[in-house]
């Protein structure tokens, strides 16, 4: 009887190796692609957009109500605005006529990064014309965010 040699299959060390090196070199073209800290500081940009916006439609709708009358504490010095239940708005604006039964807003918008229970983050000014300047200074990746009206 003659024997023969046993025909192994699979994947030899060097194959296997191979191909986990290659799926690593994509997976890391992939991460830096996609880099996943420049899409959440897009992100909260985007939030911190839609928050200065929505301010300001409160501040006019306001206006509006109140025969042409800003909301008190809006005034010609830049002033961080006060978070809505906030215990104390001391040097902040003070914008609770606002949010007072959910009329214009339910609850002033915070920023998404650094917004606390007293201080939104968010700032509110008017200039000599009586245009009134919403933003938020804390923006990411150098953008700017400011709505005048």
């Amino acid at each position: 009887m003659k024997l023969t040699p046993k025909k192994r299959s699979g994947f030899t060390l060097i194959e296997v190796l191979l191909v986990v090196a290659i799926i690593a070199i994509l997976a890391g073209i992939v991460i830096l692609a996609v880099n996943p800290s420049k899409q959440l500081a897009d992100t909260r940009n985007s939030q911190r957009r839609s928050d200065v916006n929505t301010i300001i439609n409160a501040i006019y709708q306001y206006s509006i109500d109140n025969n042409g009358n800003l909301p008190a504490s809006v005034t010609i010095t830049s002033q961080d605005i006060c978070s809505t239940g906030a215990a104390s708005c001391t040097g902040l604006a003070d914008m609770t006529v606002l949010t007072a039964n959910g009329k214009y807003l339910v609850a002033m918008p915070k920023d998404p990064s650094n917004g606390d229970a007293t201080n939104t983050k968010y700032t509110v000014v008017k200039d000599t014309n009586g245009r009134v300047t919403v933003a938020a200074p804390d923006a990411e990746q150098g953008a700017t965010i400011a709505v005048t009206r």
